[in-house]
């Protein structure tokens, strides 16, 4: 056994620890500010879509949200925008697309969504243009109530173009009831803090199910390890007994107006939630200035 296999165990322990640590200190900062936000709930029969940049971020953001629409009786379609292909966890850039795909479609049947859409364009090589125009025919065909997206609280590349794209296609829309679409921005490395967190879910229930759609991605087991930290650090902050998946609830205007310039012109403040909680606290309070001109309460 290598040394580093050795350490693996009280590395792990370690970080239990310093978990805890930062649980307690979530729960003792939420008892000195307010906490103002509603819980997630559906009267039912809505048509949801999920905007996932990567095969796996829609796990990683809203996996026991999505279990909890199809308890409801609404109707879910998850669309990947990008085939995952720049992943390193195979040298053959084709197999690897291959695999994500399996993963994704795997992800899915365990979220019980109603329809997987795999536009699936080739990470890296991508035209704005060209995800626009496939988000458009999406959403012109299903006409989402909902639609759980990503943000400019973000880092990666694809995360904000893939955002910069769906606002465009949604300011291109003719149709009335998409201008009434309420967007919910989820969480995917970056935390978006209870400052602007307006809506959260309880996924306690459905925890079960909900990491097993996150398992379902074993290609992406690093990167994921921060989700189920912040689900229970939500969970502390909101006085939720088990595991929350916090969103920013806005109009599709409000989106529009946030990602319309492109992102080359929006500042990069963020830090996500590593492998490693030690530093966790610090992707909560990176960009606190620019959070604060998204807050919406």
């Amino acid at each position: 056994m290598s040394y580093r296999a050795r350490l693996r165990p009280a590395k792990r322990a370690l970080g239990l620890v310093i978990e805890h640590g930062w649980i307690l200190g979530f729960r003792a900062a939420a008892a000195l500010m307010r906490r103002d936000v509603r819980r997630w709930s559906s009267p039912g029969g809505q048509q949801v879509l999920v905007v996932a940049p990567h095969p796996d971020d829609e796990a990683i953001g809203c996996a026991g949200t999505v279990l909890l629409h199809a308890q409801s009786g609404d109707r879910v379609c998850v669309a990947i925008a990008t085939d995952g292909g720049r992943s390193m966890a195979l040298a053959d850039r084709n197999a690897i697309c291959r695999l994500r795909r399996r993963e994704a479609e795997d992800a899915a049947r365990l979220m019980r969504v109603d329809r997987l859409h795999w536009i699936g364009l080739a990470e890296g090589q991508w035209s704005t243009p060209d995800l626009q125009q496939a988000l458009s025919a999406l959403m012109e065909q299903i006409q989402p109530d909902i639609i759980y997206a990503p943000s400019r609280i973000d880092f990666h590349p694809e995360h904000l173009r893939v955002a910069h794209a769906l606002a465009l296609a949604l300011d291109a829309s003719r149709s009335q009831s998409m201008r009434n679409t309420r967007v919910r921005i989820y969480q995917i490395q970056v935390p978006l803090n209870p400052l602007i967190t307006n809506l959260v879910a309880d996924v306690s229930a459905v925890k079960a199910e909900s990491e097993a759609a996150l398992r379902a991605y074993v290609s992406q087991a690093g990167s994921i390890q921060g989700a189920y930290r912040q689900r229970r650090y939500g969970a502390s902050w909101y006085g939720i007994g088990g595991q929350a998946e916090e969103f920013c609830e806005l109009t599709a205007q409000r989106y529009i107006a946030l990602h319309s310039q492109p992102p080359a012109l929006w500042p990069q403040v963020f830090r996500g939630l590593r492998y490693f909680p030690l530093s966790d606290p610090l992707a909560y309070l990176a960009g606190m200035t620019e959070r604060r001109k998204i807050h919406v309460h």
